[in-house]
């Protein structure tokens, strides 16, 4: 811990000498979106946090990890560069890659599809402005997902720019990026190429991104809104060692075995080309209703060499959400209804063939399966005299399964699974000005994605069943005058038919529902101003600190013979401890001194594998020059500045003792924006 407490005695003087108020807004008075629910964060009846510009620049080019980790309650983990997991107060507990049983919206369209499946790994975080992480089931708001939501903003105000950066392992960056009001038109082209051969072998990726947007306000009451999105994702996977093998050599990819080839050998990857398009449109009939639709379609090209297949997926998806609003505002009350719906189609066509060495061979079997998911929602909120909040909300969901297998034979199948009914109850309570009590519950539902029902063991689970649960939570915000920011957070969610991962000999996954899981965590989050000191040396200074201390244990959990209850939850820390400091020397000169201390993990159900616990260090140095109208933005970052051993992201319940992953010794970026 002298590692994360190396500039606390600077920390203590800054406190002691900064003396004028800061002109930046109040972090009690933030105003987040909640998809066209707009309050203010302090009376928010929602375990939300926001992700915001000081958070995002600690990012490397290629992911955001950095940022999201700083959020307690929330965790990204990469596997290898380009394969990442988004955890919510643990829910990746059924992810082998990708995102799941976590929504997410870019804007006002939907990136998961109707399975719940998100390819959040298309996404250059250059591309994001803000985000919004809500953390525990939200279905009155948007449907079923246990986990959480997350809510991506692009760039709202004009700005030409461009980055260029180079760093260890062969990693390059460009991007481009113009937003700018013309007219009645606000309109958005963001371009990004990333590159890079990465620490491990086989574990090379190559990103190209192209996202335009256009939010043409053709009224005073009607505003419409288009979006395309297309990104070519190539990226290789190196696959999981053994303890053993990390131990003798780190950088190598998965060997073969007697009975299996490698992961180098067999060329083992992903090639992903998703594009994307919708239309949004909002109109306000009256100050008082309003409605607002949003139509979209995507494809999807998904290719994955494997150690024991090569699968092309295509898939083409299909998004509706429409809801009519109505708010009315007297002296001291306001009340607004919504009403709507949230639905979409995911058609997926999957080919299996042998792979003969990153190439495709005789075919296995040829699949088609389809998803179709929606919910009805009603939601209220009542706030009397800016001291009581409401948010009462519940949705009706369904979803449905259809599936066919072409070949090697002909059958097909249809799972309906029983409809839901998801309840949630917010209410917040001002005690005084930047001082707020709040308390929630609500039910959670999550059905099985498209890649659990048929996993790549190219097997049809029909006995699998969604997991649901109630969460109950209450929390506390405190503003400390203009300077220290507190919030505290409890929960005890209680999950039934919990979907867990397996892993055999082939390496395969496949899913199995667990019983129950009894999760309890407390979620703290310290937060300062960025105090002006006054001083021409060390000039400016803020920090942030938050943890996540969790209690999640299995319950009921049975396995043949094998009693797995009272076990630690696997995949999940017990506690997850983050700063970051933010200096400012010279006027001009930025150091962003970051941590990211993480507990030992339990990798298997019995809980016999765990990881070691690990504390991670960045730095990141800033310096502005001004060229007449332009400033060029001059960054370089180190990243693991201890360098450390340790395992972003681990292959739970892996066969063969698989688990680990391992992650980039110290490395480095350099890099310049310029802002026109």
């Amino acid at each position: 811990m002298t590692k994360l407490y190396f500039f606390l005695p600077i920390f203590s003087a800054s406190l002691l000498f900064a003396q004028q108020r800061d002109s930046a807004e109040l972090i009690s008075e933030v105003r987040i979106d909640a998809y066209k629910k707009p309050t203010a964060f302090i009376s928010s009846t929602k375990s939300v946090s926001v992700v915001s510009q000081n958070l995002l620049i600690q990012n490397p080019p290629e992911r955001m990890l950095e940022s999201i980790n700083q959020i307690a309650g929330a965790r990204m983990e990469e596997r290898s560069p380009g394969s990442y997991r988004i955890s919510l107060r643990g829910s990746t507990l059924r992810s082998p890659f990708g995102v799941r049983n976590v929504k997410v919206y870019l804007d006002d369209f939907i990136l998961s599809d109707a399975s719940g499946n998100t390819y959040f790994n298309v996404l250059s975080p250059e591309l994001i402005d803000r985000i919004e992480i809500y953390k525990g089931p939200e279905g009155g708001d948007y449907g079923a997902a246990t986990g959480g939501t997350v809510l991506l903003k692009t760039k709202s105000a004009d700005q030409i720019s461009a980055s260029l950066s180079a760093g260890s392992y062969g990693t390059f960056n460009q991007s481009f990026d113009l937003s700018r009001q013309i007219g009645k038109h606000f309109v958005e082209v963001f371009q990004n190429y990333y590159q890079t051969d990465s620490y491990r072998e086989q574990a090379k990726v190559q990103r190209k991104q192209v996202f335009l947007k256009d939010h043409f306000k053709y009224s005073e009451k009607g505003l419409l809104k288009a979006m395309l999105m297309y990104s070519d994702l190539d990226y290789q996977t190196p696959g999981g060692l053994t303890l053993e093998q990390m131990n003798a050599d780190r950088r190598q990819a998965r060997p073969a075995t007697k009975t299996l080839p490698g992961a180098k050998e067999q060329d083992a990857g992903i090639r992903n080309k998703m594009i994307l398009a919708g239309l949004s449109h909002e109109f306000s009939f009256s100050p008082e209703f309003s409605h607002f639709i949003l139509i979209q379609g995507s494809y999807v090209d998904f290719e994955n060499p494997f150690i024991t297949n090569f699968e092309n997926r295509f898939e083409k998806n299909f998004s509706l959400r429409t809801h009519f609003n109505y708010e009315k505002n007297w002296n001291a009350v306001s009340l607004a209804y919504r009403l709507g719906f949230e639905g979409g189609i995911n058609d997926i066509l999957v080919k299996n063939y042998d792979n003969n060495r990153g190439m495709e061979g005789n075919p296995q079997n040829f699949d088609q399966l389809k998803n179709i998911s929606g919910f009805y929602f009603l939601s209220q909120k009542l706030n009397v005299g800016e001291k009581l909040f409401t948010d009462i909300s519940i949705s009706l969901n369904s979803n449905v399964y259809e599936w066919e297998r072409m070949y090697p034979r002909s059958e097909n199948g249809k799972v309906r699974f029983g409809n839901q009914w998801l309840p949630n109850f917010g209410l917040t309570y001002m005690l005084g000005k930047g001082f707020s009590l709040r308390g929630k519950i609500g039910k959670g539902n999550s059905a099985p994605t498209n890649e659990e029902i048929r996993s790549s063991t190219q097997q049809f689970n029909q006995d699998l069943r969604p997991e649901f649960g109630w969460n109950k939570e209450a929390g506390i915000r405190k503003q400390f005058g203009n300077s220290i920011f507190v919030e505290g957070s409890y929960f005890d969610f209680r999950m039934k038919d919990a979907i867990v991962r397996r892993q055999n000999e082939a390496g395969q996954e496949y899913f199995v529902n667990s019983g129950e899981t009894v999760q309890k965590g407390v979620e703290v989050l310290l937060e300062s101003k960025n105090f002006d000191l006054k001083n021409n040396f060390l000039s400016r200074f803020k920090f942030r600190f938050s943890g996540s201390f969790y209690d999640f244990k299995f319950k009921n959990y049975r396995q043949n013979e094998t009693d797995f209850s009272g076990n630690e939850l696997t995949g999940v820390p017990k506690t997850t401890i983050n700063s970051l400091l933010n200096f400012t020397f010279f006027r001009k000169l930025s150091i962003d001194y970051s941590h990211f201390y993480t507990s030992k993990i339990p990798l298997n159900d019995a809980n016999s594998v765990w990881s070691d616990a690990y504390l991670i260090g960045n730095i990141r140095f800033g310096f502005p020059v001004d060229l007449d109208k332009t400033r060029l933005n001059l960054f370089f970052q180190i990243q693991n500045v201890y360098n450390e051993d340790y395992v972003l992201g681990f292959d739970i319940n892996a066969f063969g003792n698989r688990y680990y992953n391992p992650a980039a010794k110290r490395n480095f970026v350099f890099g310049v924006k310029i802002d026109f």
